[in-house]
C-alpha cells in the first residue's frame, strides 16, 4: 500500500510503498476514502522539516531540552547517534480520515466489514491507503453523511474540546482569534450553541467566510473593527470567553484576549501560539486561562487509546470517541457545515505536489482533502448559489435639515393607483403639518382625480419638474414594481427623501443602482413600505413576549389567494413574480421580530401553482418558515404567525387578535374588522423623520438585506439548494 511520509532531517516528502498493517485485536483495518490535511499543524511540521538544524532547534526548545538531558546522562557521541538516527527516519503525516472497515479484529463487535467509520490519531489515522485503528479512535459515520465531510471528524473534535473547555452559556459573546480550520469550526460550534461570535484574523477572505457561516462580525485584529464589534455586542463589558486558535510567534493574540475579555472571563488556548501572559492585564481582570488538550479526555492515555478501556460516562461525559461521534452527529443534522471550508480536493497520488503548493503559498486553503484510489468518486455537493447583500456606502452630503416650526412637510406622489389612494393618501390628507404638493401620473385624468379627491396643490405628468422643485421635501413612489428602482434612484440623486412602496428592486442590478445613487449623492433618506412591523397589535405582542436568550422558530402562513384575471401582478415578465412584489413584507416582519437579518434562504415550490415555502436562517440559529400560498380557502385568515422561543409562544391572528403564552398568558382584545397593518404608524414615523431630520424609521442596511433575501428566493427555486446571502450582517 502507499503512505505519505516525511524525512524530518532533509525535509523530503514522499509517497512510499509500505507493508499493509496487520489487523490486531481491539481494532479494525480501515481502507481510507478521504483524509484531511490539517493546514495548521501539518504545515507547521512540514515547514520545520525544511529548516536548518539551528532553525529546528529554535522552533522546538522542548526537544532541545531533552537532548541536553540525554547528553548529561549518555554523553555526546551516544546522544548524537540517537538524535541523527531519529531525524534521518521517515515519519508519518495525517490524523483525520474517513474510510471503510476492511477487517475486524478480535474483540470488536460495534462495527463490521463494509461499515463507514471516521478515524482519529496521529499514529492511526494517517495519510495512507490502509490504517489499523483501535476501538476508541474510530466511530461509525451516521447514514447520509458524506465521507468527505466525515473526514473532518478529528479536527472537529479538537474544536469541540476547545469549546467545552470554554463552558459557553446561551446568549454569551465569544471572541475567536485565528480563523483557520480550527477557528472556523470553533466559531460554528459556538453559534450552534447560541453564542454570538466575533472573529479576528488578518485574512479578509477568512473573515468573510466566518461571517457567512454565522459569526456576528469579523475583522483584522490590528484594526478597530474587532474592538468596535465587541463593544457593540457586549455593551462595552467585553466578551465572556476568548478562544486562541492562532499559531505563530506573535504575542498579539494573548494581549488582544486580555484587552477584549470581560472581568473574570475565560481564555482558552487551542492553537499553538506564543503565551507570554501580560501579568497585570490578566491579574486585574482575574482571567481564567484554560488549555484544551487535543480531541478530549483519553488523549495521550495508552490504556484508553491503545487498550480500548473507556471512561465511565458518569464520570467523564465527553471522551475522545464521544466528541468524535458528537461532531459527526452535528454534521449529519446540518448544525455545522464543513463544505464551504473545503478549498481543494487532491488525488492521493498527488500528495507531494499538494504539500509543496501549500508550503509555497501557491495553494491558499482552509482545508484540503486527499481522495484515495479504489474508491467510487464521490460527487461533490452542488455549490450553494450566493446572492450578495450590497454594502451601503454613503457619500459626504450633509444630513437632511429639520423643518422650521410651523413649516409643513411638502409631499409629492409619483403614482396614484389603488394602493396609494386606499392605503396611503387617506392617512396623509388630513394629517396636521403635511401638505400634498404635487401628484405625478402617466395620464392626465388620473392625476386630476387624485388632485380632486385628496387636495393636491398641483397635478402633472412631468416627473422632472417635481424632482427639480426645491420646495418638495419628500417623494412617494407608488407605481408599478418594474419602475420602483429607477424612480427611487432619480429621486435620491435629486436630494429628495423617498418613500417607495415595496419592492425596492426586482433584480440585484436594480438594487445596486439604488445604492450607487446613495453613494454618489450622500442621500440615504429612504424608506420602503414594509408596514407590518409598525402594526400596533404586533408591536404590543412583541413587547409582551420580551427579549430572547436562545434561538427562535417562526412560522408565517400567508393565505394570499388567487388574483383576478387581468391583474398586472400576473405580468411576471415585466413586473416580477408575485412573491418578488410583496414577499418583502413577510421577510421584513420576520427579521424585525428576530432582530437580525437572514444569512441564507431556501425556497421550494410545488409544481402547477404559485405556492411557495421559504425558510430563512439567521445568525443566532433562529429560523423563519414562510408559507406563501394561493390555493387556500378564501374564508381562512390571510396572515397567521407563531413565534416560539425560550418556553414562550407569540401568536398573531391576521392583525385582529394577538396572544403570548408563557408563565402568564396575555390575549389582546379583538380589534374591529378593519385591520390595522401599520400604514398609519409607518407614515407618522416617516413624516417625523422628514420634519426633524432624524434617523429614518428602518435602517437602510435592513431594507437592503430584506430586498436581497427576497431576490434570493428566485435563485433558490432555480438551484434547488439553500442560497447564501454573502455580506449579510
Amino acid at each position: 500500500m502507499k503512505q505519505v511520509v516525511q524525512n524530518y532531517k532533509s525535509g523530503e516528502l514522499a509517497v512510499l510503498d509500505v507493508p499493509v498493517p496487520g489487523c490486531k485485536p481491539g481494532g479494525v483495518l480501515v481502507r481510507t476514502a478521504y483524509s484531511l490535511i490539517s493546514t495548521g499543524t501539518e504545515l507547521m511540521k512540514v515547514s520545520e522539516a525544511g529548516m536548518s538544524m539551528l532553525g529546528k532547534a529554535r522552533s522546538r526548545p522542548d526537544q532541545v531540552a531533552k537532548v541536553m538531558q540525554s547528553v548529561a546522562t549518555n554523553g555526546v557521541p551516544a546522544t548524537y547517534r540517537k538524535v541523527m538516527g531519529k531525524l534521518d527516519s521517515y515519519t508519518p503525516l495525517g490524523y483525520s480520515l474517513c474510510g471503510v472497515v476492511e477487517q475486524v479484529g478480535a474483540g470488536i463487535d460495534d462495527v463490521k466489514a463494509g461499515d463507514v467509520v471516521a478515524c482519529a490519531g496521529n499514529e492511526h489515522a494517517l495519510h495512507a491507503e490502509l490504517n489499523w485503528v483501535p476501538r476508541n479512535l474510530y466511530t461509525p459515520v451516521p447514514d447520509g453523511l458524506a465521507p468527505r465531510h466525515a473526514a473532518f471528524g478529528t479536527v472537529g473534535s479538537i474544536a469541540m474540546q476547545g469549546v467545552r473547555q470554554g463552558a459557553p452559556q446561551l446568549g454569551e459573546v465569544a471572541l475567536v482569534i485565528g480563523l483557520g480550520l480550527i477557528g472556523q469550526l470553533v466559531a460554528q460550534l459556538l453559534t450552534a450553541a447560541g453564542v454570538r461570535v466575533v472573529g479576528a484574523d488578518p485574512d479578509p477572505a477568512r473573515c468573510e467566510l466566518a461571517e457567512r457561516l454565522g459569526a456576528a462580525a469579523c475583522g483584522d485584529p490590528a484594526s478597530a473593527a474587532v474592538e468596535a464589534a465587541v463593544a457593540e455586542l457586549t455593551d462595552g463589558h467585553g466578551v465572556d470567553q476568548v478562544y486562541l486558535a492562532a499559531g505563530g510567534g506573535s504575542n498579539q493574540p494573548v494581549e488582544l484576549a486580555a484587552r477584549l475579555c470581560r472581568d473574570r472571563g475565560r481564555v482558552v488556548d487551542i492553537g499553538k501560539c506564543r503565551l507570554d501572559l501580560p501579568w497585570n492585564a490578566y491579574y486585574e481582570k482575574e482571567l481564567d486561562v484554560r488549555f484544551s488538550r487535543s480531541y478530549g479526555p483519553g488523549r495521550y492515555d495508552p490504556e484508553y487509546e491503545l487498550e480500548g478501556r473507556d471512561y465511565p460516562i458518569g464520570y467523564v461525559r465527553w471522551t475522545e470517541r464521544r466528541n468524535l461521534a458528537c461532531f459527526l452527529d452535528l454534521l449529519a443534522r446540518d448544525r455545522v457545515d464543513v463544505e464551504p471550508l473545503v478549498s481543494h480536493v487532491a488525488d492521493f497520488d498527488d500528495a507531494v505536489e499538494t504539500y509543496g503548493r501549500l508550503k509555497d503559498g501557491e495553494l491558499k486553503a482552509v482545508a484540503v482533502l486527499f481522495r484515495y484510489p479504489g474508491q467510487k468518486e464521490e460527487a461533490e455537493p452542488a455549490k450553494a448559489p450566493v446572492v450578495a447583500v450590497p454594502a451601503v456606502r454613503r457619500g459626504g452630503a450633509a444630513p437632511s435639515p429639520a423643518r422650521s416650526a410651523g413649516t409643513p412637510v411638502r409631499l409629492a406622489f409619483v403614482g396614484a393607483g389603488n394602493y396609494a389612494t386606499s392605503m396611503l393618501l387617506p392617512h396623509l390628507a388630513q394629517r396636521d403639518g403635511v401638505e400634498l404638493s404635487t401628484v405625478v401620473t402617466t395620464t392626465a385624468l388620473s392625476a386630476a382625480n387624485a388632485q380632486r379627491k385628496f387636495g393636491f396643490a398641483g397635478a402633472t405628468t412631468d416627473l422632472d419638474a417635481v424632482l427639480g422643485d426645491k420646495s418638495v421635501d419628500a417623494v412617494f413612489v407608488v407605481t408599478r414594481h418594474s419602475s420602483h428602482a429607477e424612480l427611487t434612484r432619480r429621486a435620491l440623486l435629486a436630494g429628495k427623501t423617498v418613500f417607495v412602496e415595496k419592492p425596492l428592486a426586482l433584480t440585484e442590478e436594480e438594487l445596486a443602482g439604488v445604492l450607487a445613487a446613495v453613494e454618489e449623492s450622500g442621500n440615504d433618506r429612504l424608506q420602503v413600505g414594509f408596514n407590518r412591523r409598525f402594526a400596533p397589535l404586533l408591536q404590543e405582542a412583541k413587547s409582551r413576549f420580551g427579549a430572547r436568550t436562545g434561538p427562535a422558530s417562526l412560522r408565517y402562513l400567508v393565505n394570499a389567494g388567487r388574483l383576478q384575471q387581468g391583474s398586472w401582478y400576473l405580468q411576471q415578465g415585466t413586473e416580477g413574480s408575485r412573491f418578488a412584489g410583496e414577499g418583502g413584507h413577510f421577510i421584513d416582519t420576520a427579521s424585525w421580530l428576530l432582530e437580525a437579518d437572514p444569512v441564507s434562504v431556501y425556497a421550494a415550490a410545488p409544481s402547477g401553482n404559485e405556492d411557495l415555502q421559504v425558510v430563512l436562517h439567521y445568525p443566532d440559529g433562529s429560523t423563519a418558515a414562510i408559507s406563501y400560498v394561493t390555493t387556500g380557502a378564501p374564508g381562512f385568515p390571510k396572515e397567521t404567525l407563531d413565534l416560539v422561543a425560550d418556553g414562550r409562544v407569540l401568536r398573531l391572528d391576521d392583525f385582529v387578535r394577538a396572544s403570548v403564552y408563557g408563565r402568564k398568558r396575555w390575549v389582546s382584545s379583538r380589534l374591529p374588522k378593519a385591520r390595522d397593518k401599520g400604514q398609519s404608524a409607518e407614515l407618522a414615523a416617516f413624516i417625523k423623520a422628514v420634519r426633524t431630520g432624524g434617523p429614518m424609521p428602518v435602517p437602510l442596511e435592513s431594507l437592503v438585506a430584506t430586498t436581497a433575501a427576497t431576490l434570493a428566493v428566485r435563485a433558490g427555486l432555480a438551484g434547488g439548494v439553500p442560497v447564501t446571502l454573502a455580506g449579510a450582517r
